[in-house]
């Protein structure tokens, strides 16, 4: 099998080729051409968008080499980029999620369900930087960057879409000269019990200019209640269909809401060009934690204020950008539980606490042609992190919970990356970097401890990464792009299975990426996102609980080696198109004693389109086609394996009119 595949991409590499001019923003912030690129990237462009038509951001993250998102229920997920997929304070802040450049979150209030404030039906495009991110990003870049990109100039449509399981979505756009509004609504009963969704997404945004200045702002809002449903029980408890369907935690939800403003400025002074951003974002979230037997309420939220400004120049051969982002936010959370106390999980108030954190980071990056064909690349941020504790309850030890004296904490980071990108030929490069990222702690993992857990023992996890990849454009308007990768992280912060915070572990994370679009005949393209990856603990933690003692050397739970997304897209006629998705997740350990794991699955998503006329166009999905009994996270803890079962077939209808 190894050696036609190592074939075909033989014959791709040496094929005629001509360079693709796609542009990306995220990596520099002013774009660039993406096959100029030193990093990789990559790209679920406004078509794909469009054509997908889905109903949750992983259907479009996933088709993205080395991107993962483990789906829950409704809006939920987990995020693995380059990683396993992370959970806990790991997989809130070990990635940075954007919009237009500006983060979602403050740094260290972070959501493990980092989309859950995102809009991404109403995105024009999304931007996966793999890897830690450039000097222009900061703390939580860890592992990966999403960046989603929301339409400069509107369009007028409208969307509905109808489909299995009281599924509903809509969504559209209203635009005119210099602006427009878009709305987007969903609504699904859940195909599990009492596991419905409500969302409603809005984004307006104006432009124009003044005194010779571009100016433009961006208002847009979330609102999501969830009923959520949590894992079942049993060794291969996902094959039954009827006990899939059941909700062992009624009670459960979510309930969220997002605004953010941003005023992008941008102008001339001299042989400067620069960019102005200042913006406003407010996150609230109510929680009830229905995965612990004292299903407490939780409440958090923050609101920030903050600015980004950056100055380039281009002379002789040579980019340079230098910049400063500031961010100021008070954030809360409180976790009461109203349940009687059982075992060390007392009733009344856990935690009830404020913070307020300043960020304040400068950076510089540059690149250099120094010939026709070699580029070299590098970058600077220095980042500090200061957090203002205040605890609003006595400070004391009460069950299982810390509570913490009012303090000050402070964190600083550096993060240098250098990177080179080598032309081949008209249409190929060969491209590499070395790169260090970082995050500050969160402040949940800071201030929402357990009796011996000690704060000063944390510091800011760090991660550094050599990469390689090899890119080709084809003059029949294909594209291939293979990338291997090493990293290694330090400081890395987890609970263990005892329930103590394990401050000092350190992983592994290696692998190879390949993404492909080519043309098999006309009107018939394949196009593919593929990895290989090990990811494995580097260090030995003895625990009470044999099935998770971790081991040097370990792979790493939840962290598939293969993982790939292939899609057979045919335009059968000028009208009508067809798509068939092969979605492919490979073994993996489901405890870190790697004593249990869970065999994997193959999914078949099937897509049709059809232009009635020149505005009008239907289309039907058909997911899980074959109705595949799988899992869309398979775990192991207290003694049993769980489930987060995946659906059984789905079949969805619509129509798109644009106007």
């Amino acid at each position: 099998m190894k050696q036609p595949i190592v074939s075909v991409l033989l014959a791709l590499a040496s094929a005629p080729a001509l360079a693709q001019e796609t542009i990306i923003v995220t990596a520099d912030r002013t774009g660039e051409a993406r096959d100029s690129a030193v990093l990789a990237a990559g790209i679920v462009d406004a078509e794909a968008i469009i054509e997908t038509g889905a109903q949750h951001p992983a259907e479009l993250i996933n088709r993205v080499p080395g991107a993962y998102l483990h789906r829950g229920n409704g809006a939920e997920h987990l995020t693995a980029i380059r990683s396993p997929v992370l959970t806990g304070g790991a997989g809130a802040g070990s990635f940075l999620y954007l919009e237009d450049g500006v983060p979602l979150r403050a740094a260290g209030f972070s959501n493990v369900n980092g989309l859950f404030e995102a809009v991404p039906a109403l995105a024009d495009g999304i931007e996966v930087l793999r890897g830690p991110g450039s000097a222009l990003q900061g703390s939580n870049g860890l592992h990966g960057v999403i960046n989603l990109r929301l339409p400069e100039a509107g369009s007028n449509y409208l969307e509905a879409e109808a489909g299995s399981f009281g599924r509903y979505r809509g969504r559209g756009m209203s635009a005119w000269q210099g602006g427009y509004v878009a709305l987007g609504l969903q609504h699904e009963d859940g195909w599990r019990d009492a596991a419905g969704l409500d969302r409603q997404s809005g984004v307006v945004r104006l432009n124009g200019t003044a005194s010779d200045v571009d100016w433009r702002l961006t208002l847009s809002a979330v609102n999501l209640n969830q009923e959520t449903a949590g894992f079942i029980f049993g060794t291969d408890a996902y094959k039954d269909e009827a006990a899939s369907r059941v909700n062992g935690d009624p009670e459960a939800f979510r309930d969220a809401y997002a605004v953010r403003a941003s005023l992008r400025l941008d102008g001339r002074a001299g042989a400067w060009d620069w960019t102005l951003t200042p913006y406003l974002r407010s996150n609230a979230m109510d929680f009830l934690m229905h995965f612990l037997p004292s299903e407490a309420l939780e409440e958090s939220g923050h609101d920030s204020v903050g600015f980004q400004a950056s100055f380039n120049r281009n002379w002789d051969g040579i980019a340079l950008v230098l910049g400063a982002d500031i961010d100021r936010t008070r954030g809360y959370l409180r976790e009461t539980q109203e349940r009687p106390t059982i075992f060390s999980f007392v009733q009344g108030d856990h935690y009830d606490y404020d913070v307020d954190a300043d960020v304040a980071a400068v950076y510089g990056q540059t690149r250099w042609s120094l010939s026709d064909r070699l580029d070299l690349q590098a970058g600077l941020r220095v980042e500090h992190t200061r957090y203002d504790y205040r605890n609003a309850l006595d400070d004391n030890v009460v069950g299982r919970f810390l509570r913490l004296a009012d303090r000050e904490d402070d964190f600083t980071t550096v993060t240098p990356h250098l990177g080179f990108n080598w032309s081949v030929d008209a249409a190929a490069s060969v491209f590499g970097r070395i790169a260090r990222g970082a995050r500050a702690p969160q402040t949940a993992e800071l201030y929402r401890l357990q009796p011996n857990q000690i704060i000063d023992e944390i510091d800011p996890e760090t991660i550094d990464s050599i990469e390689l990849g090899y890119r080709r454009g084809f003059a029949s308007g294909g594209r291939l792009e293979v990338v291997a990768f090493s990293m290694t992280k330090e400081n890395v912060f987890f609970r263990d299975a005892d329930g103590f915070n394990v401050t000092d572990g350190k992983t592994t994370h290696d692998g190879v990426e390949l993404e492909l679009s080519y043309p098999l005949s006309p009107g018939l393209r394949l196009d593919l996102g593929a990895v290989w990856a090990e990811h494995r603990y580097a260090f030995d933690r003895n625990v009470g609980n044999q099935s998770e003692v971790v081991r040097d050397g370990a792979a790493i739970d939840t962290a598939p080696e293969w993982l790939w997304n292939a899609r057979l897209n045919w335009e059968v006629t000028a009208s009508t198109r067809l798509a068939a998705e092969w979605v492919h997740v490979g073994e993996y350990q489901t405890n870190a004693a790697n004593t249990r794991a869970y065999d994997g699955h193959d999914v078949v998503n099937l897509r049709a389109r059809h232009d009635f006329n020149e505005g009008l166009t239907g289309f039907i999905a058909v997911r899980n086609a074959f109705d595949t009994r799988y899992a869309e996270r398979a775990d192991f803890a207290f003694g049993n394996d769980r489930y987060f079962p995946g659906e059984p077939r789905a079949v969805s209808i619509g129509l798109r009119w644009e106007y």
